[in-house]
Order: structure tokens, then C-alpha cells, then sequence
């Protein structure tokens, strides 16, 4: 199955592709830059530079890493939604591949319908947002 995510609602298609990759199906997303986070862009920008200084006080080294890169962030936001601590949800995850663009020129399909934004509402693309907490690619 492959999944192009550009100018789709994050959450919305993530879901969709986290429940495909839980019943067994393997997912390639292209255009993972180009994904909508809706809502406003300085609290979507607070929240994830919160999340990313978050720290354990005892083992620093075990805690949650957060990438700043586009398709490594949309992957780690995917896993959020599966069962990653059961065997599933590992095998389920390395049926997932994110992509920066289209590099293997691969065939979308069909779009999810209600995944795009509506007019006047706010959002940022997943590459500001990177841009944002500090990558420069």
C-alpha cells in the first residue's frame, strides 16, 4: 500500500495507516514533508520543543527521543499509535516506511476521504514544524 501524504491531515491518515500496518499490510508514505498538522503553529511548535526537552531524572539515556527530521518525526508519531511495547506492534512498525518525497517513484493510491484541511482553518506542514525545532535539510 502506498500513501501519499501530501496535503493530508496528519492524525487522520496516520490513524489509517497505523491500523493497516496492525493487520499486516505493508505501508510505503511518500511525501511525509508535506503533511498538515492542524491547529495553531506556535502551540503545535511549543508543544513538540516541550516534548523534545523532556528528560528521565535518573537515566537520561532512556528517554524519549524525538527526531527533528520530517520523516523520522512522522514515523515516530505512527509508532505512538501502535502497540509498540508488544511483539505486534514491533513487527507492525517494520512494516512501515516513511519517505522524504517520492525517491523510489512509487504509485500512490487512492486518497482518505475527509483527510484534507478545510478552508480557514489554521495548520503547518510537518517540514516547518522541523524547521522550527532546528533542521536545516
Amino acid at each position: 500500500m502506498v500513501v501519499d501524504g501530501k496535503g493530508m491531515i496528519f492524525g487522520r491518515v496516520a490513524s489509517r495507516v497505523a491500523k493497516a500496518v496492525i493487520q499486516g499490510e505493508e505501508v510505503h508514505l511518500i511525501n511525509a514533508e508535506e503533511m498538515i498538522i492542524s491547529g495553531d503553529p506556535k502551540a503545535i511548535t511549543d508543544k513538540f520543543l516541550i516534548r523534545r526537552r523532556v528528560q528521565h531524572k535518573g537515566t537520561p539515556e532512556h528517554s524519549p527521543k524525538w527526531s527533528k527530521v520530517p520523516h523520522m518525526l512522522v514515523k515516530r508519531m505512527i509508532r505512538g499509535m501502535l502497540p509498540f511495547k508488544a511483539a505486534r506492534g514491533k513487527a507492525a512498525y517494520k512494516r512501515l516506511m516513511v519517505y522524504i518525497g517520492n525517491p523510489k517513484k512509487m504509485e500512490a493510491g487512492p486518497k482518505f476521504p475527509g483527510s484534507e484541511p478545510t478552508k480557514g482553518k489554521k495548520y503547518m506542514r510537518v517540514f516547518d514544524l522541523c524547521r522550527m525545532l532546528g533542521y536545516s535539510g
